[in-house]
């Protein structure tokens, strides 16, 4: 995606020296432009446990860059078997909700055991990671074009007029490589010249609605409005949202959602509305092992501070300001799980589907084939 008139995107490997993987600092925006270099293992897990990087395809992609990062490192002595995996396990340990990252790395891994020497070991890691992240970007653009066929569906049926979609969290190229998930349709609508609002729920603790996504959008020219993440529910009562898209960190195959906390409630007020609910998603983001998202997929917990201090920009310095009494707890769920019978559809890389095993699968043949085998 384009930034200030140049192409950016939020990971890529250093052009001077290709052992560094930098990628954007997402903390400090949209207030300070931040590129970090990842060289070790540790700065990997940091990066993603820490929300450097975030977005189920980025951190994806973030993961098979780590194998990389981890492949050079041993590479500069014997590189064991063993401590490959073990240092690919740890890396995959780093957030636990977001398949991408397990999926990413293992697909690396699995090539990277066949090279006979630690040079050939390295060589497929950068490749592979490469490949991850160029594919990953291409699902994006084909999620765009599919999901663009509902927006256009509803400026038809709306005679031109503005249609209004409601987002939750980030779900743009900063969660992604390029495009995003849940924003790729709103950009392929855009640069079609259909007219669009999106309403960007600020998406507490951490905001990344109100810090990442109305960035994005305002960057790419796209009419947004900053909403609280309660606001959205007053909005389709009053008919102001015509379609919710948002993102997903972990889809089972049954079509239960695992998306950052609050997205259950805009499913449920949209249900109650008539307003259709789809999420978008790459392949990769599918578990195709859990089936009762609600009792499976598991939940991270975060640090409490992140609920009881607010990050904003002070006297051009980013600051943390505490918001509740000193000494009160907080809980800090980062995610919770929308049911599939509250979700209208899934938009995929491979097109729209409803979402229901039986949906998901005629979308993704060779699974079922997978699953048969197994049995």
């Amino acid at each position: 995606m384009k930034v200030d008139g140049k192409h950016i995107r939020p990971i890529w490997l250093n052009a001077e020296d290709d052992t560094i993987v930098n990628v954007i600092d997402q903390r400090a925006l949209p207030h300070k432009f931040i590129v970090a270099d990842l060289k070790t293992l540790n700065d990997v897990i940091h990066a993603i446990k820490e929300m450097v990087v975030r977005g189920a395809p980025l951190i994806g992609a973030t993961g098979a860059c780590g194998v990389y990062v981890i492949a050079l490192n041993l590479g500069k002595d014997v590189m064991q078997d063993d401590l490959l995996q073990t240092e690919c396990e740890a890396l995959k340990n780093a957030r636990p909700t977001a398949v991408n990252l397990s999926w990413a790395v293992d697909a690396v891994f699995k090539e990277v055991i066949r090279g006979s020497s630690a040079s050939e070991r390295v060589n497929i890691a950068r490749e592979k990671a490469l490949a991850i992240t160029e594919c990953e970007a291409e699902n994006c653009k084909k999620i765009g074009e599919n999901g663009f066929k509902l927006i256009e569906a509803i400026r038809k049926k709306k005679k031109g007029k503005a249609v209004n979609i409601l987002t939750h969290c980030n779900a743009g190229w900063l969660a992604c490589v390029e495009y995003g998930t849940a924003t790729a349709p709103m950009y392929t609508a855009f640069d079609h010249h259909i007219d669009i609002h999106v309403w960007v729920d600020e998406t507490r603790p951490l905001n990344q609605g109100a810090r990442l996504t109305a960035w994005e959008l305002g960057k790419q020219g796209i009419k947004h409005t900053v909403i609280t993440d309660n606001a959205g529910g007053h909005l389709m009562q009053h008919g102001l949202v015509d379609l919710v898209i948002v993102g997903t960190d972990r889809t089972t195959y049954t079509g239960d959602v695992a998306n950052k906390i609050g997205t259950y409630l805009k499913a449920l007020a949209a249900k109650d509305n008539d307003i259709p609910f789809y999420v978008a998603l790459p392949s990769s983001t599918f578990d195709w092992t859990m089936r009762d998202g609600v009792k499976e997929i598991p939940i991270e917990e975060r640090d409490p501070d992140e609920v009881r201090y607010v990050q904003g920009l002070y006297n051009n310095r980013i600051a943390s300001v505490l918001v509740p009494p000193e000494f009160s707890p907080a809980g800090n769920y980062a995610f919770d799980v929308t049911p599939a019978r509250l979700v209208t559809g899934f938009i995929t890389e491979r097109g729209v589907c409803g979402a229901s095993e039986a949906e998901i699968l005629k979308l993704f043949p060779e699974k079922r084939a997978a699953f048969a085998s197994s049995k």
